[in-house]
């Protein structure tokens, strides 16, 4: 297995590695461009074998200290260590931080924006001035990857360069990752890419309810070697009464408030069964249209 590359067109390349799927797209000086994109590629060859070799410490409860050796691996476990005692793993953080650790080859002169998306989770680099919108799908299940026509959202918002916002994730029991939680997706921005993975994370976990219409399983069960063990994940979620579905809401708004005056979140949004939640000052979303975006949102 090795890394592979394809160049989407003139301003975009897609990286492929084992679990590890980015897609790139800058924009400025072609030479500047040409030069970030070659040292994307360069960086990104060995960087999963990095992340394979601390793999074993990446999968434990985030400790007091950090004994991880590799940029990325410190930066997940940094992203993750605010959420301590509370159980989280620094994979929790693992996409938002390689998602960072390509769109810092972008941030040169003669780049006026690029962005590296990584299954939904983004890193951003915005010159003076410029501006990206992302795009928002509320319902991760409802993504489909295959689909080559105009991408049709259920929202999208604006990012200056002015906003402390670099990051944007999105998490939800049908993503890709397991939740504890019932959320269809929560979708947070942050400082950096690995902020906003580990606090959509931690958000989404908090989108809940007791029912028992709502099926769990231990993680271990759903993948044999989950950072999870034994903790109950969802694995299903069938129509929840309305008020039921508020209190989870309520309860997964409330932990993000805390997480923004904690300064790791700086917006979110909250979505289950067609109700919403919005965490100010995510506030210049729109009525759902097919348009080009950075990217849609999901994990």
């Amino acid at each position: 297995m090795h890394a592979e590359r394809h160049q989407l067109d003139a301003q975009r390349w897609h990286l492929h590695h084992g679990p590890i799927d980015l897609v790139i797209e800058a924009e400025g000086d072609a030479a500047a461009v040409a030069s970030a994109h070659a040292a994307a590629w360069a960086r990104f060859e060995p960087l999963l074998g990095e992340l394979v070799g601390e793999l074993g410490a990446l999968r434990e409860p985030v400790g007091a200290d950090c004994a991880l050796k590799g940029p990325i691996a410190r930066r997940m476990w940094e992203a993750c260590a605010p959420f301590r005692p509370a159980f989280i793993t620094s994979m929790a953080a693992v996409a938002g931080s390689v998602a960072d650790e390509i769109i810092a080859l972008y941030r040169r002169p003669g780049i006026a924006r690029a962005w590296v998306n990584n299954g939904g989770d983004i890193a951003l680099h915005l010159a003076a001035r410029r501006s990206a919108r992302v795009g928002l799908v509320a319902d991760i299940a409802q993504f489909d990857l295959t689909d080559a026509g105009p991408l049709v959202t259920d929202g999208q918002f604006s990012i200056d360069a002015a906003d402390p916002v670099r990051g944007v994730a999105t998490s939800g029991w049908r993503g890709r990752s397991f939740s504890l939680g019932i959320a269809d997706s929560v979708t947070v921005l942050a400082a950096t890419a690995a902020q906003a993975d580990a606090a959509a994370t931690v958000i989404a976990n908090a989108v809940n309810v007791d029912d028992p219409a709502i099926r769990r399983l231990p993680a271990s069960q759903c993948k044999d070697d989950s950072d999870l063990g034994d903790i109950l994940v969802t694995v299903d979620v069938p129509e929840l009464a309305p008020a039921t579905v508020r209190r989870a809401l309520d309860a997964g708004a409330a932990r993000a408030r805390d997480l923004q005056k904690g300064g790791h979140a700086w917006a979110a949004m909250l979505v289950c069964q067609g109700q919403w939640r919005l965490v100010e000052p995510l506030c210049s979303i729109t009525a759902a249209t097919p348009r080009d975006a950075v990217g849609s949102v999901f994990a």
